[in-house]
């Protein structure tokens, strides 16, 4: 994982324990809000994407390509939520999914997770849920 993808999840490359970072800063245990066989589905805005996360690998979609693209990504645990890291076309690719309620800024539905993504120098915002659990509910998207 590329030091961007640690900081979104672990505060700064290299803290100390006065770091400011997610999550309890007394529990050091890795997080586990979302088991290594579930799929994980992201949506995002401005601009439009989406994907999938599942089984070591990240489709990404968006309105030009709705079929997407398949990067092969490994899976981190930190202590304030997952990371996922591959490459495409040469470009390192990161995506970090933390929780927290987050709004697509379209609809009236919450989302359980921040996603953010990074993939070459361009970064992305946007919301993910763990397919096959209700969003306060509404179920799935």
């Amino acid at each position: 994982m590329t030091c961007a993808g640690a900081v979104l999840l672990l505060g700064a490359c290299g803290s100390g324990p006065d770091a400011n970072v997610p999550g309890n800063t007394a529990d050091e245990s890795a997080y586990s809000g979302i088991a290594e066989d579930e799929a994980i589905r992201l949506v995002g805005t401005e601009p439009f994407w989406g994907g999938t996360v599942e089984r070591g690998s990240f489709t990404y979609t968006t309105p030009e390509n709705i079929d997407g693209i398949s990067i092969a990504v490994t899976r981190f645990a930190g202590r304030g939520g997952l990371s996922f890291s591959g490459e495409v076309d040469g470009e390192a690719v990161d995506l970090a999914i933390t929780p927290g309620d987050c709004s697509d800024g379209m609809s009236d539905r919450i989302y359980p997770y921040n996603a953010t993504l990074q993939m070459g120098a361009e970064q992305r915002y946007g919301c993910a849920f763990v397919e096959g659990h209700d969003l306060g509910g509404e179920g799935e998207p």
